[in-house]
């Protein structure tokens, strides 16, 4: 009866140990995962800064054109019409390059956030692992105490054959 308890127990162990390797896999999956993201955000706000740059440069030319064109425009149609234009191209810029500052910081959040939560799955791979480490260790002592009273049976069972 006893050896039928350390058999459960046993078997139980082996049960667990199995659930928190299988929990282990999906978390370190999940790791990739988040690692994966991570890099693609880091990208995108690269590129995002690069094109930022782009438009801002853009942004300072089309300021030139328009101080060039208030100093030099006369009163003629033909230059009231350029200046709006530029004014005009010049707003959409901004606009454009607010939108595109505005989502940069959405991305670094993004990105702050998927920080976090990268290093705490990576927090609890790691408390798995030892789970599953302290589980195999109890599982061998488990054996080697089963295999020990399997021994401590046989011999009894010579002993009293013997008798």
């Amino acid at each position: 009866m006893a050896l039928d308890g350390i058999k459960q127990k046993m078997l139980a162990l082996n049960v667990k140990a199995e659930e928190a390797e299988t929990k282990n896999e999906e978390l370190t999956a999940k790791v990739k995962t988040l690692e994966q993201e991570n890099l693609a955000k880091e990208q995108e706000i690269t590129s995002l800064s690069h094109r930022n740059q782009l438009l801002e440069a853009e942004v300072e030319k089309l300021e030139g054109h328009v101080k060039e064109a208030k100093v030099g425009m006369n009163d003629s149609a033909q230059a009231a019409t350029q200046n709006e234009s530029l004014q005009r191209r010049l707003q959409l810029l901004e606009d454009e390059a607010e939108e595109s500052d505005k989502t940069l910081r959405e991305t670094n959040e993004k990105l702050r956030q998927t920080d976090i939560k990268a290093g705490h799955y990576e927090r609890k791979v790691q408390a798995l692992e030892e789970s599953r480490d302290q589980w195999e260790t109890k599982y061998e002592e488990m054996s080697k105490k089963y295999a020990e009273a399997n021994k401590a049976l046989e011999d009894f069972r010579r002993e009293i054959e013997g008798l």
